[in-house]
């Protein structure tokens, strides 16, 4: 460990020290000059001191690290060339655990709403600042109220509920309007046809599964399958920069370590920086700069250094450049700014050699063990020992059967959150307006009579009798009471 992990030879050879290999790099050049070769090599010697490596794997390519080497003409004459026998050098595979966002060429890998946070899915969503605003809204409004936004269909449902109260959360949160809500919604609907929520969901990824050995000391290489999602270029970078962003905030800080804890590779890196708001831009700067004190060491490979935005770009201490073509004006200044990140060798004219380096050759610079960059070097690359290319359907099922977390994330969980919440509420809501109101029948109270007072019947008797005996009366007055009777008068 103390010689190095070697890059390649020249006419001298440039090793990454493992005590400051977490202080970032970058590997660079056109297609097709073997940076995939050198992204392999590296994640290879990381692992073989004991570093754990999680890499994207775009092209399908590097799956191959899972298998012994040995069978390239090619890698055979430059082993030979430099000699590396007499560096340890050995065709041997890594321990490998393969992920896949779409959980058919590796284990789902996923992460919750809430985890993803509103600005990075902001940047996956592609909105603008006032629809923006509004998902923060959402964010905030479940947060208060206990609600867990774990996938999308809970983000969904709390969309509709910040829709339908906006009378009431525009006092506290601003306007929100119906059309942003839509927006968001549509690009919700989008991002399903793509196939990205299966990003969201239960169980989220445990980022210690990242960091794990094999039983021998070696560092697991974690190889995301990425050839389908680079398509949906947005996700891909959206995803591992969440990820990197994770790594940031759930990791101690470690200062200096002997080795790095992990190493994170970022594959197809000017996906990160293109069309990204300043604000995003920024978050990324600040990982890079501070996520080093966490043990983490993150190395961007791209084709240009004018991919990475300069902030970034200065903080990349170990760089490794190939091949650049400078057919056009940009091309040339493309140039101009790769020789200019080198600490300039006397003996070695960087930019003219930038355009004469043939496939496998590149000019490297690492940090010395005072953290001072070296002088730029034109070396050959070594190969690795594991095998270059692809690997069979049968090999990919047979190690993720026999990997460290096997069956623990290939069945989703779907647990009760914000949308069994919100469902809950608005049903209970409308069994409510449903039910009518009924008031209870007046209770008749009898009022007792007042001492001396008469009832309905004894006033109906009374005056029926004073009516009878005014007759009566009568009847005597005229002599013919018997008449009254029924009775006749006799003469």
């Amino acid at each position: 460990m103390t010689d190095g992990i070697l890059i390649g030879r020249g006419e001298r050879e440039v090793r990454i020290m493992p005590a400051l290999a977490n202080r970032h790099g970058l590997v660079a050049g056109a297609t097709g000059t073997g940076k995939t070769v050198t992204l392999q090599r590296l994640a290879e010697e990381f692992s073989r001191i004991g570093v754990p490596v999680f890499l994207a794997d775009v092209k399908g390519d590097l799956a191959g690290v899972s298998q012994p080497g040995g069978d390239n003409d090619k890698v055979a004459e430059r082993v030979i060339e430099l000699d590396l026998a007499a560096d340890g050098f050995s065709y041997a595979p890594c321990p490998v655990t393969f992920w896949d966002l779409y959980g058919e060429q590796g284990h789902p890998v996923r992460t919750t709403i809430s985890e993803m946070g509103p600005l990075l899915l902001a940047r996956l969503l592609e909105l603008n600042d006032v629809q923006e605003g509004v998902l923060s809204i959402c964010f905030r409004v479940a947060d208060e109220n206990g609600l867990l936004l774990l996938d999308l269909k809970d983000l969904r449902a709390m969309l509709g509920y910040v829709a339908d109260n906006a009378a009431s959360l525009r006092t506290t949160f601003g306007n929100v309007s119906a059309a942003s809500v839509g927006a968001i919604q549509r690009r919700l609907l989008k991002l399903e046809d793509q196939g990205g929520e299966r990003l969201f969901g239960e169980p989220a990824l445990d980022l210690m599964d990242l960091m794990q050995t094999d039983e021998h000391g070696r560092g697991v290489v974690n190889v995301l399958a990425a050839d389908q999602l680079i398509r949906n270029r947005t996700l891909y970078a959206t995803f591992l920069l969440w990820l990197l962003s994770e790594l940031f905030e759930q990791l101690p800080e470690v200062g200096d370590p002997d080795k790095p804890k992990l190493v994170f590779f970022f594959d197809e890196a000017h996906l990160l920086f293109d069309d990204a708001p300043k604000v995003l831009v920024d978050k990324v700067e600040q990982v890079v700069r501070l996520i080093r004190s966490k043990g983490v060491g993150v190395y961007f490979v791209t084709q240009s250094p004018m991919d990475v935005p300069d902030d970034v770009l200065g903080q990349l201490g170990n760089r490794v450049q190939h091949a650049l073509r400078a057919f056009t004006p940009r091309d040339q200044k493309a140039v101009r700014a790769a020789a200019q990140t080198f600490r300039a060798n006397p003996d070695l004219d960087t930019e003219a050699a930038i355009t004469a380096l043939g496939v496998g050759e590149a000019l490297a610079s690492t940090l010395d063990a005072d953290g001072i960059p070296t002088v730029v070097e034109r070396i050959k690359v070594a190969p690795p020992g594991s095998r270059l290319g692809t690997i069979t359907a049968e090999q990919r099922q047979a190690l993720m059967a026999g990997s460290l977390v096997a069956g623990v994330y290939d069945q989703s969980i779907d647990r009760a959150s914000a949308y069994e919440a919100l469902k809950l509420m608005a049903e209970q809501a409308v069994i409510a307006a449903e039910t009518p109101s009924v008031a209870p029948p007046p209770q008749r109270t009898r009022t007792p009579a007042r001492r001396g007072a008469q009832t309905p019947l004894e006033a109906f008797a009374v005056n029926a009798m004073r009516s009878l005996g005014t007759q009566i009366g009568r009847q005597i007055a005229r002599g013919t009471l018997g008449s009254l009777f029924g009775g006749s008068r006799r003469r």
